[in-house]
């Protein structure tokens, strides 16, 4: 197991000073830094494999290709999906999720069937819904939360039932920082003839995805929040659904055979891949995974969990504050939201960004949410294994200097 107190030395971007302040980087959920060993890894496709997959037969497409499908086996790996054919490589979860409502929904959603979503959501796993139920003729269904932040199971029982076609779902939440019990969701999907769909985007960079155990029909992620570069994610999906649905994009790559006048595709999981891929992307979210392996997720999931229990007793010891989500560090993954009294959360990011520390403010694309809980917006730390306590001490002591700043009438 790598020590976590070395593991800050693989990421060059953390040692540099932001206002005069060395840099405290608190918004992973939004997207994580990438250590030397993934960056050495594009370098290298770059400067040494630079050409198109599955189309060459010279050195350099076979080596480019070899690459490419060896992270497509990562990845089914890091998931443990059952084959690599169920492993579709997007531009991030955003991608997965439209895929999904436009290929699966399109082909097997009907007038009168229910789309079932939570209050939490993420945009992404919001509006493909929306957009789906109003082509459809669908109803789109919200389960409520509890006062702590956690989806009611009892009115889950209840709202899922023998009308819902798709209940989708994050596994964690962006804004919440809860866990949801997505096994039991599947359970629940799947006695009333559903399918189970996860937004993987915040649970699969911190703890251990098993697509088998959860048994999640579908389950899309990104590599830029998991150590990986921007535009290149994965939609996991099981044979059985991803060969009855067609693809969304069209042209080179995903085809078999071209006619004038139709055509056919390939086998999976290409037929969904159209284009020139991100192949440099692929390769080096491949790079993550093993670096990832490398430190072990359980030991990132254990290690956050520490931080947490750090860091929230001491934001609930601040005066004037407001956190959100479970209150009990041990149901609180690293995304925690808070509000300072009478300071709006944009100015609060402001200041401690002044204070060289790094938070997100806005609804955090979870805008029902915000509404939901009647706020107009939140400020949000979230933390990765890179982070440690002394970076919870920075934010604990920039947010003192916040409220000292502001209740002095300075604006």
């Amino acid at each position: 197991m790598r020590d976590f107190s070395t593991i800050r030395k693989d990421f060059p971007i953390l040692f540099q000073e932001v206002n005069d302040e060395p840099l405290v980087y608190l918004d992973n959920a939004a997207t994580t830094q990438k250590p030397t060993q993934v960056l050495d890894v594009l370098r290298h496709y770059y400067e040494n494999d630079n050409a198109n997959v599955h189309r060459g037969v010279h050195t350099l497409a076979e080596r480019a290709t070899e690459d490419y499908e060896n992270s497509r086996e990562k990845v089914r790996a890091f998931i443990n999906a059952k084959e690599t054919a169920e492993v579709l490589f997007t531009r991030g979860t955003t991608t997965g999720l439209n895929w999904l409502a436009r290929s699966y929904g399109d082909a097997f959603i009907k007038e009168g069937d229910e789309i079932v979503i939570s209050y939490m959501e993420h945009h992404s796993n919001i509006i493909p819904w929306q957009q789906l139920a109003e082509r459809k003729g669908a109803t789109l269904r919200y389960l409520p939360l509890t006062d702590e932040g956690f989806i009611d199971m009892t009115a889950a029982k209840e709202i899922i039932n023998e009308k819902t076609a798709i209940v989708s779902l994050a596994y964690v939440s962006n804004v919440l920082g809860v866990i949801n019990p997505i096994k039991e969701f599947a359970e629940m999907a799947h006695v009333n003839d559903a399918v189970m769909i996860v937004d993987g985007a915040q649970a699969a960079p911190h703890m251990v995805v098993d697509v088998q155990a959860l048994d999640a029909d579908f389950f899309a992620f990104s590599g830029h929040k998991m150590c990986g570069p921007t535009g290149i994610g994965v939609l996991y999906g099981k044979r059985k659904w991803l060969e009855q649905m067609e693809p969304v994009e069209f042209g080179g790559e995903m085809i078999d055979f071209v006619n004038l006048y139709d055509s056919t595709w390939k086998e999976l999981p290409w037929k969904f891949e159209a284009g020139t891929p991100n192949i440099a992307g692929a390769i080096a979210l491949g790079g993550a995974i093993d670096y990832l392996n490398d430190i072990g997720m359980e030991n990132i999931h254990r290690y956050e969990q520490e931080l947490v229990a750090y860091v929230l007793p001491k934001l609930h010891e601040i005066g004037g504050i407001t956190t959100y989500g479970p209150q009990d560090p041990e149901h609180h993954t690293g995304v925690i939201a808070f509000n300072l009294d009478a300071i709006h959360p944009h100015d609060v990011a402001t200041a401690l960004d002044m204070e060289g520390v790094a938070v997100r403010a806005g609804h955090h694309c979870a805008q029902p949410l915000m509404n939901y809980l009647n706020l107009p917006a939140t400020a949000r730390a979230s933390f990765y294994f890179y982070n440690t306590k002394e970076d919870a001490d920075r934010l604990i002591e920039a947010i003192q200097a916040t409220k000292e700043f502001f209740k002095d009438g300075a604006i």
